[in-house]
């Protein structure tokens, strides 16, 4: 079905005279259908022709949207916990937190294949509503069963924020601006920053103490804190259906043979931006159609396996693959495994924390999560510079977060405490604002959606085992922050491995 060999694709240089930027197709190197690999080019042609026009402004505050809400809600979960755990007293501590990583992880496979299969669009619409109704239903639970039934639904919709919102926004951006890819990252911030100022006053002036009788009377603010949020994201769905509507991608439609609709929503982008559609259906006719799909009808299940097939299709994308795998995996497992015992080692190591008040520790949330915006701010700078690109911008990333964690066990007192939070939050998110751009950027277009799938999906299962770490683990132990620590040197190492350096160049 496949040519031994990805075919190498030319790009006009008299359309794209843009220095150094889009010097080649990416598609070149990742995409083993000849047929695609043109119509690629063809589409990128006419995207970056068009340019950078009011439409991909919308879609990035709307794709935005579901960054912010991926963060918020995993914050939410966070910030509610304690005083969930306090009113139901469970036997299994993490229970919740073990909820959000099972929902999330076959949220991002599910949400992640069913976009190669029946497209972004769809997909891409239903997940912030879903996550918005059983944000909202959470916080009427009567029960911790109910609990941690409704978390594992909310994340199952929040599973699919990030497997597309990537992939969405790559799939229209001219080569030019695929940097902001990058910086829209920031959202995550903003979505941690809403959580954290959402909950301080709630659960500062809601919340019951450890040595009370915990009840809806006296420990209201969880609840209220999972209504205004939930009420929030429904705003948010509402506005990315009604409001700001998507458009299916271009380059999913070309893998689906749907030559026709490819020139119509071009066409539509360049007459609203008052230019003539570069596009013609006689120029893809021409290329023939893309044979990879011949052999598969719309909802036969083994077109799963074909796109799982796609993401190995010769050795240099396999080995890119894996090594994004790998590096999805580590970091699951080692920012979980920061937050669970960071706290408890400096705790055990006499460091004082500060007052213990309620309203000082959400306040300290709140801080570092509006720190943690900076770093993908940075990040979307350093990704263009010409010695840095990707590679080196994670590089980066990987190794000041490493160094801050391994200094962040001499803090002692409440001020050193912040400081480096704030610190490892903006490094941690250079390095991690950076992958979740470079990820979608060296996959193969047509199997963009199942390999964002698996590569987060890894993700969330370190997270889960993380959670359990943290619920049976000795907690005081020094060893598990050092090895924390020594996971983010190894993401360095990755990252200086990958193959492909989308900076220069443009995705398929």
């Amino acid at each position: 079905m496949y040519p031994n060999q990805p075919v190498v694709v030319t790009v006009n240089s008299d359309l794209h005279n843009q220095g150094e930027k889009s010097t080649h197709d990416l598609s070149s190197e990742i995409e083993v259908d000849e047929a695609l690999a043109r119509k690629m080019e063809l589409v990128n042609n006419a995207i970056d022709e068009i340019g950078f026009t009011s439409y991909q402004m919308k879609l990035f505050f709307l794709n935005g949207f579901g960054y912010a809400v991926d963060s918020l809600l995993i914050l939410l979960n966070a910030l509610t916990q304690p005083q969930v755990a306090l009113q139901y007293k469970p036997v299994v501590s993490k229970a919740q937190t073990i909820s959000v990583g099972v929902g999330l992880l076959f949220g991002a496979l599910f949400w992640g294949l069913g976009a190669d299969v029946i497209g972004r669009k769809y997909a891409f619409n239903i997940t912030l509503l879903w996550c918005a109704v059983f944000a909202t239903v959470a916080g009427a639970s009567p029960s911790y069963i109910f609990v941690c039934v409704f978390i594992a639904l909310m994340a199952f919709g929040g599973g699919g924020n990030l497997i597309l919102d990537t992939a969405v926004y790559l799939e229209f951006l001219p080569s030019k601006y695929q940097w902001s890819l990058t910086f829209m990252a920031c959202w995550w911030g903003v979505g941690q920053m809403i959580a954290g100022l959402v909950a301080w006053p709630f659960l500062a002036n809601y919340s019951c103490k450890a040595d009370e009788v915990c009840t809806n009377a006296n420990n209201s603010g969880w609840r209220y804190t999972f209504y205004t949020l939930g009420s929030f994201v429904f705003l948010l769905s509402l506005l990315r259906m009604l409001v700001i509507r998507l458009k299916e991608s271009p380059k999913w439609l070309l893998s689906q043979n749907r030559d026709e609709e490819v020139v119509k929503i071009i066409g539509e982008i360049a007459h609203s931006a008052g230019k003539q559609n570069p596009l013609t259906i006689e120029q893809l006719q021409e290329i023939g159609p893309i044979t990879a799909l011949s052999d598969f009808k719309k909802y036969d299940l083994t077109v799963i396996f074909h796109h799982i097939k796609g993401l190995f299709p010769n050795a240099k994308v396999t080995y890119s693959t894996l090594l994004n795998i790998a590096s999805w995996a580590l970091i699951g497992l080692a920012y979980p495994l920061y937050n669970v015992f960071l706290p408890y080692y400096l705790q055990s190591r006499g460091a004082s924390m500060g007052d213990g008040s309620t309203y000082t520790t959400y306040r300290d949330y709140a801080i570092v999560n509006v720190c943690s915006i900076f770093g993908p701010i940075i990040a979307g700078g350093l990704v263009e510079v010409r010695f840095l690109g990707r590679r080196y911008t994670m590089v980066i990333g990987a190794l000041l977060t490493m160094t801050f964690l391994f200094l962040y066990t001499i803090v002692r007192t409440p001020a050193q405490n912040l400081a480096f939070s704030c610190v490892i939050s903006v490094c941690l998110n250079i390095y991690y604002g950076t992958l979740y751009a470079y990820t979608p950027e060296v996959l193969p277009s047509a199997h963009r959606g199942t390999g964002n799938a698996i590569t987060v999906a890894c993700n969330r299962i370190m997270g889960i085992v993380a959670a359990l770490v943290g619920t049976y683990a000795d907690l005081s132990s020094s060893v598990p922050i050092y090895v924390c620590a020594a996971s983010f040197g190894a993401l360095a190492l990755f990252s200086f491995l990958f193959p492909f350096e989308p900076r220069g160049s443009r995705s398929g």
